[in-house]
This record gives structure tokens, sequence and C-alpha cells, in this order.
């Protein structure tokens, strides 16, 4: 991976994964910029799942922490960033949100697009709604890629056929977490910002529904999801925000005995020095 003049949002650590301290307008400017400079680098929008995969997973983790940026994609996260290292962020940078922010500035500033994952029916949908909601969004080239692993020439060929797109911003929609090892894999390759944002393209394509706006703000999305696709969802949802939750709670229990300790020691010395 090349050297970055983009200045990305800092990072810190939430679980082991290196998380962004950041929001959508910072998201924008970075992406857009780092494209417009022809850098390449990946970014990923990770919610409570795709932290927890993370964590769990030492090569997946390793991977993930090289990324230009990891947004914070679920509420739950954003909140575990404020307490436990008071972040002080505001809203989540939602992976389907951000894709429309970063489509609305791409179209503005004249940066091409490329959309990668979904089936065929719903890249050519999503292709088709961005191009109606941005009429001046460049997109020369889309592609579903079978739900097999690549040959070492498929492979070579597809990342050939987005190179030669000239495309600056390569979104990648294969759900998590294929998408952060695929960015990982190809990010030498792959001429562009890759940005991974998971359901995004069925959601943009009008193949899932999106929960609605008091859900999200009250982190309720999963549950949403979870009554839109019981069969599917039920053990990841169980799982990793148990994880989540026991995680958390050990985090903020030793923040707070850690900040207990520090405040016990200072007023030792206060005291030490007054005698």
């Amino acid at each position: 991976m090349e050297a970055t003049a983009t200045v990305w949002p800092t990072k810190v650590d939430l679980f082991g994964v290196q998380v962004s301290l950041t929001d959508y307008s910072d998201m924008r400017e970075a992406v857009l910029s780092a494209a417009e400079d022809g850098e390449t680098g990946v970014v990923s929008c990770h919610a409570v799942h795709a932290i927890i995969t993370a964590s769990g997973d030492p090569d997946l983790r390793r991977q993930v922490n090289t990324f230009r940026a990891i947004t914070p994609d679920g509420q739950p996260v954003r909140w575990a960033l404020n307490s436990l290292h008071r972040a002080g962020l505001n809203e989540r940078v939602y992976g389907p949100d951000l894709m429309l922010h970063l489509c609305e500035e791409a179209a503005q500033r004249g940066v091409s697009i490329y959309l990668y994952g979904g089936s065929p029916d719903v890249v050519e949908t999503l292709q088709a709604n961005l191009r109606e909601e941005f009429p001046t969004l460049k997109i020369p080239g889309f592609e579903s890629p079978p739900y097999r692993e690549l040959s070492a020439d498929e492979d070579e060929e597809m990342v050939r056929r987005i190179n030669d797109s000239g495309a600056k911003i390569v979104f990648i929609g294969l759900g998590c977490p294929k998408q952060d090892r695929f960015a990982y894999e190809h990010r030498d390759e792959i001429q562009a910002i890759q940005v991974c944002v998971g359901a995004a393209f069925d959601f943009h394509a009008g193949k899932k529904s999106i929960a609605p706006a008091w859900m999200q703000k009250s982190g309720l999305e999963w549950l949403f999801r979870l009554a839109s696709e019981p069969r599917r969802l039920w053990r990841r949802y169980l799982y990793t925000n148990s994880i989540f939750i026991a995680k958390f709670a050990c985090a903020l229990t030793g923040n707070v005995l850690s900040r207990l300790i520090s405040f016990r020691k200072s007023k030792s010395v206060q005291q030490d020095s007054l005698r």
C-alpha cells in the first residue's frame, strides 16, 4: 500500500480493532481527496458484527487494522467509543448512508466509481438507481462476482477491468468479513480507494428494507434486520451482540478502575506535597 498524503481520521482501540473517530463530513473529504490524488487504500464500515468478528480472528484483525479508516457503522459502536475514549461522536457513520454521501460528492467533483458485489440483478438495479439519483455520477463499470472463489486468471481479469475503468472509488458489497478480506488482498492491485459498505447494495437496489430512522437512532437496527431475516441472522446477533456487551462491560469496568487508581495516586501526591 502506497504512502498517503491524505489526513485520515484518528484511530482508537476497540477490543483490538482500530476504529476511526470520524463523521460523514470527515470521511467524505478524506475519501474524495485521496481518490482525486490517485491514492489507494481501504475504508470499511464496522457495526457490532464486524467488530466482534475481527476482534476474535487474529488474522482478520491484523488485516483490517491496516485500513485507512474503519468507521463506527453501528450506534453501539459509537456509544462504546464515546464511553471508553470520550470521543464525543454525535453520529455513527453508516455504510449505506456513507455510500450516498460519497456518490453525491463524487458526482459534484467528477470522480468516477465502480460497483463490485451483489447478485447480477442487485448490482444492475443499484447502478441504475444511483444514476437516477445522481445524474452526473460517472459509473464506468459494475459487476457481480460468482458465488465461489475466483481463479487466478479470473482475479487478474477482474483487477484489470477495475483499473482500466479509471474509477477512483470502488464500492465493495460482499458482506462481512468477505469484503474486508477481498479489499485487503487487493489493496496493492486495485488502483483506487476501496470502500466496503456491506448491505448497502441490497438497500439501495431496493431488495431489502432499511430500518426506520427511530430504530437506527436507538441502536435497534439489528432487531429490524433480525425480524426481516430471522433464520439467517438469529445466530449472528445472539452471538456477536452478547460478546460485544460482555467486552464492553469489561472494558468499561477497567476504565473506571484505572481512573479511580489514577485519582487516588493524584490525591496521594498532592497530600505528600503539602507535608
